[in-house]
């Protein structure tokens, strides 16, 4: 007989709906949702995001510090750039159906919809990717470090990053494009 001490199993899934499963939502035509572990508990060692953006819309500038990611160009088109961090240059792809960009692990990377429609799918060697914004680094990082650190001064620093709100994750925040 197995004595349970209090603790319940969590029961296993095999299914799901990535549908019922969102995870970002800017509005109806630009969204992203997602199926891990938490969503079904016998996933190993992946996971994905299924992203949904209109012409111009960005999945902003990030990295994935425990996961390398696939993104493969479902419908529409994107251009999904790359810093190489070994030869600091910025690698730029287009991608229409059926075509993939690898990204690995750790590099600072971000796809711009260059279709209205489109439809990439985000698959990570990861059970549950972790991800560090570019906004959350600019919103957090206390104003004065920056100033102090790029030369400018605290003032200049707030006023360029006013519009930056943490965990962005879909822009342009505003209708207009800088």
């Amino acid at each position: 007989m197995t004595q349970n001490f209090g603790h319940r199993a969590k029961e296993e899934t095999f299914a799901a709906d990535v549908n019922n499963s969102p995870f970002f939502q800017k509005d109806p035509l630009n969204f992203i949702n997602i199926m891990g572990q938490d969503q079904l508990s016998t996933l190993e060692n992946t996971s994905l995001l299924d992203i949904f953006l209109s012409s111009g819309h960005i999945v902003e500038p990030h990295y994935h510090q425990n996961a390398a990611e696939l993104v493969y160009c479902i419908a529409g088109a994107a251009a999904i750039s790359i810093l190489n961090p070994n030869t600091k240059r910025m690698m730029n792809y287009n991608v229409t159906p059926g075509q993939v960009v690898n990204i690995p692990r750790g590099w600072w990377h971000y796809e711009i919809a260059t279709a209205n429609h489109t439809h990439l799918l985000a698959i990570f060697d990861a059970p549950k990717p972790e991800v560090i914004l570019g906004s959350d680094i600019l919103a957090i990082t206390p104003a004065d470090a920056m100033a102090y650190t790029y030369g400018v001064s605290e003032h200049q620093w707030k006023q360029a990053t006013t519009n930056v709100k943490p965990s962005t994750y879909i822009g342009p925040t505003t209708s207009g494009h800088h």
